[in-house]
């Protein structure tokens, strides 16, 4: 059970949010419906807000503008990006005024030239690192360059290794894809900065001081096992990649503190998940394991029936994984 069980909203027992932006907060240039309204809230009750994202394609100040014309005060300080925690990683190994080889968008470029270091282009100019994020313009040239400079000694750094990215349209390749070219030519894997790895984390920390953090994500493999990692609480949304099968097959370091079906759950009281004596229990739901498969019984709200199942599915799977066989009952009795 959630330490703020008692608390009147799920936000009552953190003093900051590190939220992640795509399928969060927004789906490419439109916020995800309710999700201004949550966030206004949450500042009103005098919680920080903090959008963390491993997207680095924009510099935090387009990206807190974006924010902005959606609803969602925000300043470029309240931004910290993979592309932050890339060109840090470089900065405290290089002295300043290092020629960095940047892979990627404005974004990257800004966040490189932040840190005291000195954005190329091109191979030719003795690179000490080539840093990669995701750009919609990038070109066969730029990665040959990148290619080039990392087969010549230069220190590979990948803002993040997210394989896709959510967007209104669907999932699209992201910076983990876009990557895997010049690992693949050189036979040399980046260091990644961005979630689930350390730096990232590290950065909204240093950015924040927040004391006492929620993570709030979409992603099962970099939000909610950064915060796993980074041993601090975690809300999974339902919103952008992760769906319910992917929760109830979730191993150790997969598995959220709290679920929501959007960000309104950070207003609502924290759900009381409990083992009872005829299984795992929540909001009028019973999960129980029959016969090797996992049932549901019970009525009400749909996201208590499934907190109900992922708990009793983590019971049964331990420190594994859960057959998906075995939990797709619960799927269709909570349609969905």
């Amino acid at each position: 059970m959630s330490p703020h069980a008692n608390a009147a909203a799920l936000i009552e027992g953190y003093d900051t949010l590190l939220l992640d932006l795509d399928g969060v907060v927004y789906l490419g240039r439109h916020a995800v419906p309710g999700a201004p309204e949550a966030l206004a809230a949450a500042q009103d009750r005098g919680v920080r807000l903090a959008f963390v994202t491993n997207n680095a394609s924009r510099t935090p100040g387009a990206i807190a503008a974006h924010l902005s014309g959606l609803g969602i005060p925000a300043a470029p300080e309240d931004v910290v990006t993979s592309a932050q925690a890339a060109a840090r990683l470089v900065a405290e190994r290089f002295p300043p005024g290092s020629p960095v080889l940047v892979v990627g968008g404005m974004g990257l470029r800004t966040a490189v030239r932040a840190c005291g270091l000195r954005p190329v282009t091109t191979a030719l100019d003795g690179p000490v690192a080539v840093v990669q994020g995701i750009w919609d313009a990038m070109s066969y040239g730029l990665l040959c360059e990148g290619t080039l400079a990392v087969r010549a000694g230069a220190w590979f750094v990948a803002a993040n290794a997210d394989t896709t990215m959510p967007t209104n349209r669907g999932e699209l390749p992201g910076n983990g894809s876009m990557s895997r070219v010049i690992a693949t030519a050189t036979g040399v894997e980046p260091v990644v900065a961005g979630k689930p790895e350390p730096p990232l984390h590290r950065e909204s920390m240093i950015r924040t001081r927040a004391e006492r953090p929620l993570i709030v994500g979409d992603r099962l493999d970099t939000d909610i096992e950064g915060a796993t990692r980074a041993g601090v609480d975690s809300l999974l949304v339902l919103t952008g990649v992760a769906g319910p099968l992917d929760l109830l097959t979730a191993t150790p370091r997969h598995r959220p503190t709290h679920l929501a079906t959007d960000l309104s759950g950070l207003l609502e009281p924290p759900a009381r998940v409990r083992r009872g004596p005829d299984g795992w229990e929540c909001g009028g739901w019973t999960a129980r394991w029959e016969g090797g498969r996992l049932g549901l019984s019970g009525a009400g709200d749909p996201m208590s029936g499934l907190r109900a199942a992922c708990a009793a599915a983590w019971e049964a799977a331990g420190d594994g994984r859960a057959d998906e066989d075995a939990v797709k009952p619960v799927l269709a009795a909570l349609d969905l």
